[in-house]
């Protein structure tokens, strides 16, 4: 069986340089590179994972953990967080918790039990006890998107009141004062976050809020409709409707039409984040977008440091926030 000492004898490089090459390949010179990759063609050398663990007391994977990968923005941090992770030797195990605080809790002790390298996470549990599970979790743990207060883990993303914080601006701008807005799970970092920018901003535009107009539709497209539907349902309709994601965006541009209700002209619509094909729909919808791509990015630098370096390791956890984008599309109108 062909063993890493013929991939190094053959490429004249030592057993370590041909381990350093195929666990962190930029890390080895493009020259030298190339022939440890030609001497393991020609050998046909694989890789025994088992043994690599057992030499490493940890395996090559890197865990990513989402609420809910149907959402493309999540979609995007994967991809980046995958690219970069195999560019330094690692390959992604993906898990979806669904929302669910108790499976995402399983989902991070089973992959710490497969002694997974460290793991990328947009967490869907919060409050103190979940927040010392984290803190006290000895795999190393880069949050993204969702943050949980006390975790003491390094989070990457966007300035959250800043995104509705957007949107009602521009609405409060376009005349609207009756404005409803569709907010994430209660107690969730960037659900709680959002609906502070919204309330924050009405308040210093010194503009009261209809307490019935702040509804909860669960960050999902079924959650989004039933509160649309509730809202457009009503005798005193809001004038103008913020979704605090995409999904619940979406979902109540589908209740407009199912309704016969003309967007922008019944009803303004406004939204956080981007969908796939948004340029087709009709009308474009208002949005602020996060940059998934770079927080992907952030992401995996901060976990593939804190897994290679002892000196990463040892840091304090920081927080990396990204200010988010405005695009105006034709889904709101002035009064």
């Amino acid at each position: 069986m062909t063993t890493i000492r013929d991939v190094a004898r053959l490429a004249g490089v030592s057993i370590s340089t041909v381990s350093l090459a195929l666990n962190s390949p930029k890390r080895v010179g493009a020259e030298t590179l190339d022939r440890i990759q030609q001497a393991i063609k020609s050998t046909g050398y694989r890789i025994d994972p088992v043994a690599q663990t057992l030499a490493r007391g940890r395996s090559s994977l890197i865990g990513f953990v989402s609420a809910n990968l149907s959402n493309m923005f999540f979609g995007d941090i994967r991809r980046e967080i995958e690219h970069q992770a195999l560019d330094h030797g690692y390959f992604v195990l993906i898990a979806d918790s669904s929302g669910r605080a108790d499976l995402e809790r399983a989902l991070l002790e089973r992959m710490e039990a497969q002694k997974i390298a460290g793991i990328a996470l947009a967490t869907n549990g919060h409050g103190a006890e979940y927040a010392a599970f984290l803190r006290d979790f000895k795999t190393p743990i880069v949050m993204f998107d969702q943050k949980v207060e006390g975790a003491e883990r390094d989070f990457v993303g966007s300035d959250n009141p800043l995104t509705t914080t957007i949107l009602t601006e521009h609405l409060l701008q376009l005349g609207h004062r009756r404005i409803a807005f569709i907010s994430g799970p209660s107690g969730l970092h960037t659900a709680d976050e959002r609906l502070k920018g919204f309330m924050d901003t009405m308040a210093a535009a010194g503009v009261d809020v209809d307490p019935s107009l702040v509804t909860e539709g669960g960050y999902t497209r079924t959650g989004g409709h039933a509160q649309a539907m509730r809202l457009l349902t009503r005798r005193d309709r809001p004038t103008a409707i913020i979704g605090a994601n995409n999904m619940m965006g979406l979902a109540t541009l589908q209740v407009m039409q199912e309704m016969g209700f003309r967007c922008p002209e019944d009803v303004s619509l406004a939204m956080v984040d981007d969908v796939p094909w948004s340029n087709v729909i009709t009308p474009r919808i208002t949005m602020v977008v996060q940059d998934a791509q770079k927080l992907g990015e952030l992401a995996a630098q901060r976990l593939l440091a804190r897994i290679s370096s002892s000196a990463a390791a040892a840091e304090p956890p920081q927080d990396f926030i990204l200010t988010p984008r405005f695009v105006r599309g034709e889904s709101t109108r002035r009064l």
